[in-house]
């Protein structure tokens, strides 16, 4: 594995957890709220780097449960990923393990630019090679309606990981990376795309943080407006 890519991970002992009895996956909770692929990726933890973030992956089956509600797997693919997984143990660790250490490099990329910083070269060098081999197992396929981006080797545990790393590259070399914005809450770095009119949008929801910021600005407002009687 690419070096680049582990650095600033977050690989703990004993994540790998798999199997298709376990209760509802926390993934399935997660909040789409990217724009783009990737992003959506990159902000599955909240808190990167820190010991107290927020993981929605936290095994294999995260994995695949994420991927099913973000639109890469069906829900047969899910199943079929999830089963492979569980008579694969070791297999699926390291795929999962090549997950998070894309989604970390991701992160980084992105927020350099949301801060206005230049990504590294050993993260760019990272995504290129994740690049490669996404492109090297994609393939076009016709359908009744015309024609999808398509995967050769769907039996691969990492599979999903080809279109999230084309969509980083899609969006890293687009008109829509001076777009890319990091939330200003506090102890949030979720990264969004700025579609908003004006392009000012500072949240990444308005409803969580929009409005917790919004509270702690009228709770300073009323402490110093007492302060002064």
């Amino acid at each position: 594995m690419n070096e680049a890519m582990v650095r600033g991970g977050q690989i703990l002992g004993g994540r790998a957890q798999i199997g298709m009895d376990e209760t509802k996956s926390v993934a399935e909770t997660h909040r789409l709220i990217g724009g783009a692929l990737c992003l959506d990726m990159a902000n599955t933890l909240n808190g990167h780097g820190k010991p107290t973030g927020h993981e929605y992956l936290k095994g294999y089956r995260d994995l695949a449960v994420w991927c099913r509600r973000a639109g890469i797997l069906t829900d047969r693919d899910a199943e079929v990923l999830i089963r492979e997984a569980a008579s694969q143990p070791a297999q699926a660790a390291a795929a999962f393990e090549r997950a998070i250490a894309l989604r970390e490099t991701i992160y980084r990329i992105f927020s350099a630019i949301a801060h206005g910083a230049s990504p590294g070269a050993a993260d760019l060098a990272a995504l290129n090679e994740a690049r490669r081999e996404g492109l090297a197992h994609s393939q076009i396929a016709p359908t009744a309606g015309g024609f999808v981006m398509d995967w050769t080797d769907k039996a691969a545990l990492d599979w999903m990981l080809w279109p999230i790393a084309l969509s980083a590259a899609e969006l890293l070399t687009s008109g829509n990376r001076s777009a890319i914005r990091a939330c200003a809450g506090q102890g949030c770095d979720w990264l969004f795309l700025d579609a908003s009119r004006n392009h000012m949008r500072r949240w990444c929801t308005m409803d969580e943080c929009g409005n917790r910021s919004k509270a702690r600005r009228f709770y300073a407002r009323s402490a110093a407006s007492r302060g002064r009687r």
